[in-house]
């Protein structure tokens, strides 16, 4: 059982998931101590959904997702069928086109507040990495699925993907306070405010890379730019790449930088 003690009312257990996606695994978080509140369930792997059981020894009232992809949510059926317990979550059109199907038995919105006998939990709507991404905060801990992770680059997949929502979600959370980031893959992060402006400029230095080969080259297809606009990053990852390439290029269409003509994109000068 990997489990982590974060605080006196904090802990995380990760699962056996590891990859190329998930880094060392996604991380379930337990909130509480009379009552606990579990911050996505993770994959479906009984070993895991055992564990969180045990950990929560009778105590878990309610189970949180960050969002509805294979990784994160899968668990939250198992452990909700087991103990009999609601789901809190969000699901939109295009999540529900995307992902596999989930019952989401209390929907939760933009700041609503999630009480426990002995904690509270706010939720922060953070589309961008998925429509349906939410992230809670819970006295002075973010807890970010995938909207930020540590050590690791977010994937931006259209159409459920958006790069402007999450570049605006992005500034949006340094409007609360944070003492510390709690991300769906990898460590804590201790200095949040600079993770976050650190992720935004690595973004829009990203999207400058983008409008300077369009610029270099009258029109281009994708599959053109994309070695261009990602030399710096290993081939064997350029699949990934590609989906927040398109984010990107999306982006730039939308802000009237750029066109699409079915095949190849063009810089608007």
């Amino acid at each position: 059982m990997r489990i982590t003690r974060i605080s006196d009312e904090i802990q995380r257990l990760t699962a056996d998931n590891g990859g190329v996606f998930t880094g060392p695994g996604t991380n379930t978080y337990l909130i509480g101590n009379e009552e606990l509140s579990i911050i996505d369930p993770g994959p479906d792997l009984s070993n895991h959904i055992e564990d969180i059981m045990e950990l929560g020894d009778g105590r878990i009232t309610k189970i949180l997702i960050t969002h509805t992809h294979p990784d994160h949510s899968p668990g939250a059926e198992s452990l909700s069928n087991e103990l009999g317990l609601p789901i809190y979550g969000c699901i939109t059109e295009s999540s529900r086109l995307r992902d596999l199907p989930i019952s989401i038995h209390e929907t939760v919105q933009h700041r609503s507040m999630i009480k426990s006998s002995d904690h509270e939990i706010m939720a922060i709507h953070t589309p961008g990495h998925a429509s349906n991404h939410f992230c809670y905060l819970y006295n002075g801990f973010l807890f970010t699925g995938d909207h930020i992770m540590q050590g690791s680059t977010v994937v931006i997949a259209p159409p459920d993907g958006n790069m402007t929502q999450y570049l605006d979600s992005l500034e949006m959370i340094k409007e609360f306070t944070i003492d510390t980031i709690l991300p769906g893959h990898g460590d804590p992060i201790h200095d949040p405010y600079d993770e976050i402006d650190a992720t935004i400029a690595h973004r829009l230095k990203r999207e400058k890379k983008v409008l300077g080969h369009l610029k270099d080259n009258a029109s281009i297809d994708i599959e053109s730019l994309l070695p261009k606009v990602y030399d710096d990053v290993s081939s064997l990852l350029l699949p990934l790449a590609r989906f927040s390439l398109e984010a990107h290029l999306i982006r730039l269409i939308e802000n009237n930088q750029a066109t699409f003509d079915g095949q190849r994109y063009s810089l608007i000068e």
